[in-house]
């Protein structure tokens, strides 16, 4: 998959609840927004203290926004049969900064690797088509510098171009950071570095 692209696909609230049924089990799914690992350490706690009878609190997850970092856990489950088939539907999904968490509740039945890895996808798949899916861009951010009778030079600018001001001080020297998309970056760069005393840096992110 393309990731010099400067979009990325998210949630941005957690999902309803889904529930699958395979042979007297229960499979419980839910897809989270996050954007740490101690905030996917909290929504499987919680999830464990809800369901503090199920068998497996299963799990799979996706950040950055590059896609950069993923982690998958089976939860006692046989090796590659819960975390990997949720991990699978969040690639399928094209979704990051999503964790996906099923809970199983065992019903006496075994259902073998082939019947868990199916039961983990479903439960996985269920979730996150109750996610509301959106897409966003990937920013760079970028720091101005220059004297207020340039401001008039460097509003229009911003607003031919449809740029986003992320902060701003207006004094007799100006400062604004702004957000540029990845694609248009070395091409407003440009601009306001051949602008007449304006002075542009690129913020590390």
């Amino acid at each position: 998959m393309d990731r010099q692209k400067d979009t990325y696909r998210t949630i941005t609230k957690i999902s309803a609840e889904a529930l699958h049924k395979d042979r007297g089990s229960k499979f419980f799914g839910y897809a989270f927004p996050v954007s740490t690992e101690d905030e996917i350490k909290q929504h499987i706690e919680n999830l464990k203290k809800k369901h503090y009878n199920a068998r497996h609190w299963c799990y799979a997850w996706q950040l950055g926004k590059n896609y950069e970092s993923y982690r998958a856990n089976d939860d006692g489950e046989p090796s590659n049969s819960a975390g990997m088939p949720i991990y699978g539907q969040l690639q399928s999904f094209d979704v990051t900064n999503v964790l996906v968490v099923v809970v199983r509740y065992f019903g006496g039945t075994k259902l073998g690797v082939g019947g868990l890895v199916q039961a983990y996808k479903t439960a996985a798949q269920m979730a996150l088509e109750n996610s509301v899916i959106v897409e966003r861009t990937i920013d760079e951010s970028f720091f101005l510098k220059f004297e207020y009778p340039e401001m008039n030079t460097v509003m229009r600018i911003l607003k031919d171009e449809n740029l986003t001001i992320a902060n701003q001080k207006m004094e007799l020297n100006c400062e604004m950071e702004i957000l540029v998309r990845r694609k248009d970056a070395e091409r407003i760069f440009k601009i306001f570095e051949t602008t007449y005393k304006v002075n542009i840096k690129k913020l590390e992110s």
